[in-house]
């Protein structure tokens, strides 16, 4: 049996996805009605990371989990979750973190919420794998709703390289890391192919739509404002500090792990943009 988390999200969905036809899946989930992944050897549960009694029912007969939590003002729930798992035998663990974890200089509230939750899990003595992404490609879905009224892309930077990566690559790797032995006590950081700026991203949404789009660059105080209005403000300030950092170019390393780990190198900007032009028009 094989536990998956965050299946109402942009990466469990995508792992639930995949295990759907390969052995007993259990889904936890706050809200069952919301996960959209079904099948005869899949069984979703209520659960919640702050509930110790519905993790240790979810977590009987499990023998490898995928584990992605998002808010780090709630550090515990990494820790409860490697409690139960622990508690109740399971044998892998396979969590989400982020690419600035191996960052010296990145020293945000997110980062080192990631930072910390690895800690747990090295500690844990279960065995464990660490998925380090970089930002995901599906988060230019946000420019979705200027770019059909207006044909325009609004950020804080344009010209700061990000090697963004689809999510379906690092469900691919999750899977692998789940299902094959081998993984066990790795590190993955996972980013595409090339890293590119949002001017060059919205060049390539601009061919592939067949219409001109333009950016146009925000303040920062817009960008803060934007951001105040989905997230409390120790968040926003880790978000802030987070995209100061990729002025300085530290988040254009690409890495090779996709093809490592998968087989097959990982998808372009322009390939996933070429799946996905439906949102933007």
């Amino acid at each position: 049996m094989i536990l998956v988390t965050g299946a109402t999200g942009t990466v469990g969905g995508r792992i639930a996805r995949r295990l759907v036809d390969r052995g007993p899946l259990r889904i936890l989930a706050r809200r069952p009605d919301r996960v959209a992944v079904a099948g005869p050897l899949v069984e979703v549960v209520r659960g919640d990371y702050g509930d110790r009694a519905s993790l240790d029912e979810a977590m009987a007969g499990v023998r490898a989990a995928f584990l992605v939590t998002n808010n780090p003002q709630r550090p515990q729930e990494d820790a409860d979750f490697i409690d139960a798992a622990r508690a109740a035998g399971v044998r892998r663990l396979v969590k989400l973190s982020a690419h600035a974890v191996g960052h010296p200089d990145a020293d945000d509230l997110i980062t080192n919420w990631h930072r910390a939750n690895e800690d747990r899990l090295r500690a844990s003595g279960l065995g464990w794998t660490v998925l380090r992404p970089r930002a995901f490609m599906t988060n230019t879905l946000s420019w979705a709703p200027s770019i059909r009224a207006e044909g325009v892309v609004r950020a804080l930077d344009g010209s700061s390289p990000n090697a963004c990566v689809d999510p379906d690559d690092i469900a691919e790797v999750a899977c692998r890391a789940l299902t094959e032995p081998g993984h066990e006590g790795q590190v993955y950081s996972l980013t595409g192919p090339e890293a590119l700026t949002v001017r060059q991203q919205t060049a390539q949404l601009a061919e592939t739509l067949g219409r001109p789009l333009r950016f146009e660059q925000l303040t920062a105080d817009q960008v803060r404002e934007g951001l105040r209005r989905r997230y409390p403000e120790p968040v926003v300030e880790a978000l802030m500090d987070s995209a100061e950092r990729a002025r300085s170019g530290s988040k254009a390393q690409v890495d090779s792990t996709v093809l490592e780990v998968t087989g097959r190198p990982p998808r372009t900007f322009r390939s996933w943009a070429a799946e996905n032009a439906r949102h933007f028009n």
